[in-house]
């Protein structure tokens, strides 16, 4: 599920900051000079806007050839959108603990998706099928807990797992648990994000 950029109207991030419509523009290569930085090569980029320094909260995705390569993010905004953007390039690039770090001849293969998350909001629910009537495909993101299992799953995973008992499935095994595994002090929360992409930009 791609974003159409030109039709958005400016949205509100986590600490209710106004996004301009081609903050692409700004985060993605934001993201990809920091990820430069670390492999010794300096990028320009412009990131004196006011937006920048306002609160949020972003995931950084990182792709090659069609397949992830490392994705790290914040889901409670802390601290300003610009630095979140940078961290998480960084931690996306060489900490993602699912893949080696990333080399510098990688560099110009990897493609990078910047996704700011709106307010998370907690689901209310009386058991498993009524929080699975309550999610909204392609739309939520969505954050799974249970005692110290935690897990979430940006929106664009919706894609690879349509059905949500499935995509719920999925999010259980992500968080250490069996896909069938429900307990009644299950946490689910949600969130939406805007997000912009190098492949998307590109054409």
């Amino acid at each position: 599920m791609s974003t159409n950029l030109n039709a958005l109207a400016p949205q509100q991030v986590a600490a209710g900051t106004t996004l301009p419509q081609d903050a692409g523009v700004v985060l993605l290569p934001l993201a990809r000079a920091s990820i430069a930085a670390q492999l010794g090569t300096t990028l320009a980029v412009h990131d004196a806007a006011d937006w920048l320094r306002h609160t949020g909260a972003c995931f950084v995705t990182l792709m090659q050839r069609g397949e992830l390569r490392g994705c790290i993010g914040t889901l409670e905004a802390h601290r300003a959108l610009g630095e979140d953007v940078k961290a998480n390039a960084v931690a996306a690039a060489f900490r993602d603990p699912r893949f080696a770090p990333l080399e510098k001849h990688e560099f110009e293969m990897i493609s990078v998706e910047v996704s700011v998350l709106s307010a998370v909001e907690s689901l209310v629910f009386r058991n498993e099928e009524d929080a699975l009537a309550q999610l909204k495909p392609e739309i939520d993101g969505v954050i799974f807990e249970y005692g110290y299992h935690r897990s979430t799953f940006l929106p664009q995973v919706w894609e690879d797992f349509s059905d949500p008992r499935v995509f719920l499935g999925h999010l259980k095994y992500k968080a250490g648990l069996p896909p069938d595994f429900w307990d009644p002090t299950v946490k689910l929360s949600r969130y939406t994000v805007i997000k912009w992409s190098e492949t998307d930009q590109h054409g």
